[in-house]
């Protein structure tokens, strides 16, 4: 059984000891090297192929070929061996912090990859390219690997069941600096008193604001888990060379609770694992089938069901309005209780049409389908007849979706709703639907085939078949490979891709 630490505001005269602080505790769950279960091992290694998959699929799109540009003027150090990154040559080795920056951000990009959801928002997967590029780096071994990632996860997870960053603006990366700086703490076996000096220096680097997701969305949605992996990699490089950290980072009389999050009054209770208990928090979260916000995954295969049903919904000549009943989380950051007119704007961005659950619900419901670029095109956004619908669809919190999205019961848990469509006709279709098809109580889960099957597809005329079966196969070895192997986790594109890309010029 979990321990449940009870987290508040110190004031200065306290004297919060070290060792009953909060940062201390994620640092001694990295120092536990209690063994990693068979399942968990094995759903590292679907993460790692489903990372992949949407990073390949990213590879020419503008903000990647930004960060790879930036990433390419910074080769490795002396210190170490270098680091891989995506689409270029195993043989081509870079410094850890950029290689990670690079493909953090192409895995970021289609908001395609896993998620996990609770009190606040997260995609613990961005914690893999960061351990990753530092292990390739350090020449660390498959295993050390695999408890580097079993810990990352623990650790975001967990923060994340406890501590709602999103209820006072603040960004949902502040939980995946410190899980990154514990996850490195275990892959490099380091002392707890240096793995709690990163987590305080990666929390207080990596803490902004949500204006990133508000109104028209900006390219900076996929660089910000980027942006905590390359600060969580420089402060456990600090804090190795013996420098310290604001204390204490959560507690303190000015620190995040008092000032960023709950304020003096608040209290937060945080699990975390025992001593010797194991790391089994991957296995509590779940990848997408589309590329869209995750609030938005069980909508769209709901609407694909409704267009099959009543192919009238979808015409907009005959409808008089969409109503979608769901969570407060999904009304208020992807729905109409946004209050941002960009999310009914054909003219936006992608990343906002990503967090526009009408949008969303509109092209699945005519189209049948969600495809990560076809379904984002401008000209599919402009279309006068989704315009006219999708204006029609608003959100409304139900008490009964919010209630089970925040359900602590895993057979409770919902992120789905209910959908009522009224046609001019009077006509009332209502239909619901609680977790998207892929998730692991949907009506097709995610398993390791499906893990491959979505690499396949998405690096298709990308990567070349022979590279895409060689890849599969080094991902589910991962915990059998020896420190020089660890460059085979990379995937290189077909020739002549990467180097068709025209770079961007900056300061490096």
């Amino acid at each position: 059984m979990m321990i449940r630490h009870s987290v508040r505001t110190y004031k200065s005269s306290e004297n919060l000891e070290i060792k009953d602080q909060l940062a201390w505790k994620i640092a001694e769950v990295a120092t536990d090297l209690v063994a990693v279960e068979p399942q968990v091992i094995e759903m590292i290694s679907n993460r790692i192929v489903d990372n992949a998959s949407v990073a390949v699929a990213s590879l020419m799109r503008g903000p990647i070929i930004s960060a790879r540009s930036q990433a390419l003027a910074h080769p490795h150090s002396t210190s170490g061996n270098g680091s891989t990154i995506f689409g270029l040559p195993s043989t081509d080795l870079f410094a850890p912090q950029w290689a990670a920056w690079a493909n953090s951000v192409a895995v970021r990009e289609l908001d395609f990859h896993d998620t996990f959801l609770a009190e606040d928002y997260s995609h613990p997967g961005d914690n893999i390219p960061s351990i990753l590029a530092v292990a390739q780096h350090l020449g660390k071994s498959g295993m050390d690997l695999v408890r580097g990632i079993a810990t990352g996860y623990e650790i975001q997870i967990n923060l994340v069941r406890a501590i709602s960053l999103h209820k006072h603006k603040i960004d949902h990366v502040a939980h995946l600096g410190p899980s990154i700086a514990a996850g490195l703490g275990t892959l490099l076996g380091l002392p707890p008193q240096q793995i709690f000096h990163a987590i305080g220096q990666a929390l207080h680097t990596t803490t902004a604001t949500r204006q990133s997701r508000k109104g028209v969305i900006s390219t900076w949605k996929s660089h910000a888990p980027a942006f905590a992996g390359k600060m969580a990699i420089e402060a456990v490089d600090r804090a190795i060379r013996g420098q310290t950290s604001p204390t204490p980072i959560y507690e303190g009389e000015d620190g995040v609770i008092a000032w960023l999050l709950g304020g003096t009054e608040a209290r937060y209770t945080v699990p975390l694992p025992r001593t010797l208990e194991p790391k089994r928090a991957i296995l509590d979260s779940y990848t997408k089938e589309h590329s869209a916000e995750y609030q938005a995954q069980a909508l769209i295969d709901l609407a694909r069901r409704i267009g099959e049903k009543y192919p009238i919904a979808k015409i907009s000549d005959q409808v008089q309005k969409v109503v979608i009943f769901t969570s407060d989380h999904t009304h208020f950051v992807i729905g109409s209780g946004s209050n941002d007119p960009q999310k009914y704007d054909p003219e936006t961005s992608r990343e906002t049409l990503d967090h526009s659950v009408p949008y969303i619900f509109t092209v699945a419901l005519q189209d049948g389908v969600w495809h990560h670029e076809r379904s984002y095109l401008p000209e599919r956004a402009r279309r006068g007849d989704t315009v006219s619908l999708w204006q029609k669809v608003t959100t409304e919190e139900d008490p009964y979706w919010t209630k089970r999205y925040h359900s602590t019961d895993p057979d409770q848990l919902a992120f789905g709703g209910r959908v009522e469509i009224t046609l001019l006709s009077g006509e009332r279709i209502v239909e619901e639907i609680e977790v998207a098809d892929a998730h692991p109580r949907g009506a097709r889960p995610f398993g390791k085939q499906q893990y491959i099957q979505k690499f396949m597809t998405l690096s298709e005329g990308i990567i070349t078949h022979q590279e895409a079966e060689r890849f599969i196969a080094s991902a589910y070895r991962v915990s059998e490979m020896q420190p020089a192997e660890l460059k085979d986790l990379n995937v290189t594109a077909r020739p002549g891709l990467i180097e068709s890309a025209s770079y961007p010029k900056g300061i490096f």
